[in-house]
């Protein structure tokens, strides 16, 4: 009995695991603030107004996210992906360029689909075409770089998402990609078995089980999304501070094959976000550069910037997010070539 006791008081006042990502976070913020204060107080401003710009996206999914779990809408979202990968790739793919999500708040909904059992070809479509275009960005694209320029962008967005799809359908084919979540993430969304018989339960907020569910997959999604983007936003601060200015400038100077590789292996870590990286191309194709290695520095940028590969490598296993890197890479090649072409 008294062991029972001395058990119970234990539990009572364990102190909760620290998590990694925050006391990362935490640290690199100390450091800074000792390092350099003023850029301390600018990153903090930075890292607060992008979680603000990202917030309605983020919650929005994470709610969509709870609200399929609690109703049980999880099956008939399951049964909605089920059918030939001739038509849920290319609809992925078409969905995700002109779906107004932001790679990070994708996520939840991106988790939720592959613990529901969808194919990863079909989520590896929506996933890739995602982070290149959506309806603001088509406007901004538009108004700086010109109707034609901003078609294409969104032409390949679904290209990418295609070329992708398909790719991961035929090395699934050869026994790749056998689980690609890592262990503990669920998207707030379990594994359902689509032919169970459930019913949904649309009124789920009239059910004790349901709305306990409900509030545990909202905070958990919430609590795993946010820590990532805080950890994401943070390093963008610092890219933005230290960067050298005109590193791209000089690089992506040119005409010719050779800054379209360039653009596009540069494109991963020099990429802040997508609305600042418009003027810089403009400014850049103004100058006299290749118009198809700015749409490469477009393509490559959006689909690998630190967000967005940050929390696919915080959701998938290392072969999924290795194969979502090289999809990217080798489509960005590939359209901005095409763009070079026809232009």
């Amino acid at each position: 009995m008294m062991t029972d006791t001395v058990k119970t008081e234990q539990s009572i006042f364990r102190l909760p695991k620290p998590d990694r990502v925050l006391l990362l976070v935490l640290a690199m913020f100390a450091g800074l603030a000792v390092y350099d204060a003023a850029q301390a107080g600018t990153s903090l401003k930075f890292v607060g107004d992008a979680v603000l710009g990202v917030f309605p996206f983020l919650m929005l999914s994470v709610m969509i996210a709870a609200f399929a779990k609690a109703s049980s809408l999880d099956r008939m979202i399951a049964k909605a992906f089920t059918g030939h990968l001739l038509i849920m790739i290319p609809s992925a793919a078409i969905v995700g360029a002109f779906s107004p999500f932001c790679s990070c708040g994708v996520i939840p909904l991106v988790a939720a689909l592959l613990a529901m059992r969808v194919p990863l070809s079909a989520v590896m479509a929506f996933w890739l075409a995602s982070p290149i275009m959506d309806p603001t960005m088509f406007v901004m694209t538009t108004g700086t770089l010109g109707f034609e320029f901003a078609v294409y962008k969104s032409v390949a967005a679904v290209g990418m998402g295609m070329l992708g799809g398909f790719s991961v359908a035929g090395l699934q084919r050869l026994g790749a990609f056998s689980d690609p979540l890592r262990q503990n993430v669920s998207g707030g969304c379990g594994s359902p078995d689509v032919s169970g018989t459930q019913p949904i339960v649309w009124a789920f907020w009239q059910d004790a089980g349901r709305r306990t569910a409900f509030r545990g997959a909202t905070l958990s999604n919430a609590f795993f999304l946010g820590k990532w983007l805080l950890f994401a936003f943070t390093l963008e601060s610092l890219m933005v501070a230290y960067m050298p200015e005109g590193l791209v400038m000089s690089a992506l100077g040119g005409e010719g094959a050779a800054p379209i590789f360039l653009a596009t292996l540069i494109g991963v870590p020099a990429y802040l976000n997508g609305y600042a990286a418009l003027p810089l191309v403009s400014g850049l194709i103004g100058e006299g550069m290749e118009p198809a290695a700015g749409m490469a520095f477009l393509l490559a940028g959006g689909v690998t910037s630190i967000p967005a590969s940050i929390a696919v490598f915080a959701l998938a296993r290392l072969p999924v997010f290795l194969a979502y890197l090289a999809l990217a890479l080798a489509g960005t090649l590939i359209f901005s070539f095409a763009f070079q072409l026809v232009k």
